[in-house]
């Protein structure tokens, strides 16, 4: 009995359950809420001012923060020392809200409950007042999904609704709302968030974590997110994760499959030079890499847009995540490109991204693809055809 007793090894401590960034750093006040400062002075405004109305409709794409206002709008309603843009958090109706568990904010996924039954449900409760709060909140969210009778059952109690009830709508795709939900609602549209503000807010954050980075991958990360904060975030845990306590561009570029903004660069020189046998010999580097063709014909999509900004003004061409010297590097190249040349590239490169999609081996047509545009003619501008002044020729 002992010996067996012996072989039990000793009960482990309960594990921590680790929280995403994406959660743990969940806004909590509406001043912590970035890239959409209209929304926020107008919410703001509107508490302070007693003229919020009882519908609201938050659209926009995933991650720029619209369960999280709809979430605040609850807490700044329901606050005991409000209504107040800045709830206090420590009461029980803050608390509760925050902890979803509170009796009177009631998240309903319009995903998983479409039918008329469910929107009467909804109906026959908000009759009754709310339970320990000031209002009674309904948050609705991906609204779009609700069948056409669903929305319509919904229509007279949106517009002459109980006065201690509020609907907050959320939806990415706010063209399937019908015309008559939309007209009793109000309405706020959630921009893309820029890169350079989920930069900052990303670097803020490393420091919050302990740690350190390069500018260059964080700006890769915001890039990658396309304006959205969770996805952002998202990739940034996964870059904490793979990099450790430092974050490189080089871990970056790996994680999200990019290629080397140094090679990429000179492997779109050796294309506009004519250099065929180079740039097959680092095309076929990137796929031993394991670059998939797709995602690299986007990144040199990319680059001829940024190259074309660089001939226009400079200050167009901001947004791309490059060194100094790498972007001084690509003012050169710019120099000696033609818009009309980088406009044929952009279309070859566009057509091709097309015929990949179809090609059986799309390596292979990606090397074909480099070598038409290895061999690709200057035309003529009109200038030229006047002067009569010869054209140079690719060997």
């Amino acid at each position: 009995m002992d010996a067996a007793l012996k072989l039990i090894p000793p009960s482990a401590p309960p594990l921590e359950g680790y929280r995403v960034l994406a959660r743990k750093y969940r806004p909590t006040k509406f001043s912590q809420v970035i890239g959409q400062d209209f929304l926020v002075e107008t919410l703001k405004r509107g508490i302070e001012g007693g003229r919020l109305g009882h519908a609201f409709i938050l659209t926009g794409i995933r991650g720029t923060g619209k369960t999280t206002t709809a979430r605040l709008i609850a807490r700044a309603l329901n606050c005991k020392e409000g209504p107040t843009p800045e709830p206090c958090g420590s009461c029980s109706s803050c608390e509760t809200i925050v902890q979803d568990r509170s009796m009177d904010v009631i998240e309903i996924d319009a995903a998983s409950r479409t039918s008329v039954d469910d929107m009467r449900e909804i109906i026959e409760a908000s009759r009754y007042k709310a339970a320990t709060s000031r209002y009674k909140i309904y948050i609705i969210d991906e609204v779009h999904m609700l069948s056409k009778s669903a929305f319509n059952s919904l229509l007279k109690t949106l517009e002459e609704p109980p006065p201690h009830v509020k609907f907050i709508f959320a939806t990415t795709e706010i063209q399937k709302v019908p015309a008559t939900i939309l007209s009793r609602c109000v309405r706020f549209d959630l921009k893309r968030i820029e890169s350079v503000t989920l930069a900052a807010y990303f670097k803020k954050i490393c420091e919050e974590e302990g740690v350190t980075f390069e500018d260059e991958a964080i700006a890769l990360i915001a890039k990658a997110a396309e304006g959205s904060a969770r996805d952002g975030l998202s990739l940034l845990d996964q870059a904490m994760t793979y990099g450790t306590s430092h974050i490189t561009a080089i871990e970056v570029r790996q994680m999200l499959g990019l290629a080397d903004s140094g090679l990429l660069l000179g492997f779109f020189q050796d294309l506009m030079e004519g250099e065929c046998a180079k740039a097959l010999e680092t095309l076929r580097y990137f796929y031993q890499e394991g670059m998939d063709p797709l995602r690299l014909l986007e990144d040199l999509l990319e680059l001829t847009h940024w190259l074309q900004c660089l001939k226009i003004n400079p200050n167009l061409a901001q947004e791309l995540s490059l060194s100094a010297e790498k972007k001084e590097r690509g003012l050169t190249l710019a120099e000696t490109l033609s818009i009309p040349s980088l406009t044929r590239v952009w279309q070859m490169l566009l057509k091709g991204f097309e015929e990949l999609k179809r090609a059986p081996s799309p390596q292979k047509a990606l090397e074909v693809l480099v070598i038409r545009l290895t061999h690709l003619a200057p035309l003529p501008s009109l200038q030229d055809l006047l002067e009569g002044t010869p054209l140079k020729k690719k060997s």
